[in-house]
C-alpha cells in the first residue's frame, strides 16, 4: 500500500522544516509565531462565513492571503527576506480601517467582546492577532521591529475591532459596553 502524501514522518523527532530545509524544534519561538498565524488564518476563515457584503468578503480573502505570506516569511531563516508584506499592504489596511472608523467608529466606552456571532468571531480574530504580534516579537532570531510585517499585524487587530462594530450594526445588535462597578 502506498504511503499518504499528507504525512511525511519527518516531524516524528520533534522538529519541523523551514523554507530552505533547515530543521528546528517544534517548540521554537519562530514555529510558535507561524503556528499562531495559522490559527488566526483559520479563525479568519470562520469569520468569512459570517460576512454578507462582497467588499468585506474580498478584504477578508486578501487578509487570508496576506497572512499566508506572513507565515512564509516567518518560516524562513538565513535567506534573504522576501518581505512578503510591503508598506503598500500596510497602507491598504490603514485605508480599510479609516473607512470603517469613519462609518462605525466613535468612542462609547470599552466594548465587551461579543454581540452578534460574526462580531464575536471578529473579537477572537483580534485577540489571536494580538498574540501573533507578541509571538513575532518573541522570536529568538528576530524579525526587524520596523518591518512592514509587524506594522501590518499591529493594524490588523484594529481592523478586526472595527469590523466587529460594523457587523453588530448591520445585524442590529447593540454592543455591550463595560460597566465599571
Amino acid at each position: 500500500m502506498k504511503k499518504s502524501n499528507v504525512y511525511t514522518r519527518r516531524g516524528d523527532d520533534g522538529t519541523t522544516g523551514l523554507v530552505g530545509g533547515q530543521r528546528i524544534p517544534k517548540s521554537h519561538t519562530r514555529l510558535e509565531a507561524y503556528g499562531t498565524m495559522d490559527e488566526l488564518n483559520s479563525f479568519v476563515g470562520l469569520l468569512l462565513t459570517y460576512l454578507t457584503e462582497a467588499e468585506d468578503q474580498q478584504q477578508m480573502l486578501r487578509i487570508q492571503n496576506d497572512l499566508f505570506s506572513v507565515g512564509c516569511e516567518l518560516a524562513t531563516i538565513d535567506r534573504p527576506a522576501r518581505h512578503a508584506i510591503t508598506p503598500d499592504d500596510v497602507v491598504w489596511l490603514e485605508e480599510a480601517i479609516d473607512k470603517l472608523d469613519a462609518e462605525y467608529g466613535g468612542w462609547r466606552g470599552f466594548v465587551l467582546p461579543g454581540g452578534s456571532r460574526g462580531a464575536a468571531v471578529c473579537h477572537v480574530c483580534r485577540t489571536v492577532c494580538r498574540r501573533l504580534e507578541r509571538r513575532i516579537y518573541a522570536i529568538d532570531d528576530g524579525v526587524p521591529t520596523d518591518s512592514a510585517l509587524l506594522q501590518y499585524i499591529n493594524r490588523l487587530s484594529d481592523y478586526f475591532f472595527l469590523l466587529s462594530k460594523k457587523i453588530n450594526k448591520i445585524s442590529g445588535v447593540e454592543e455591550n459596553i463595560w460597566q465599571n462597578r
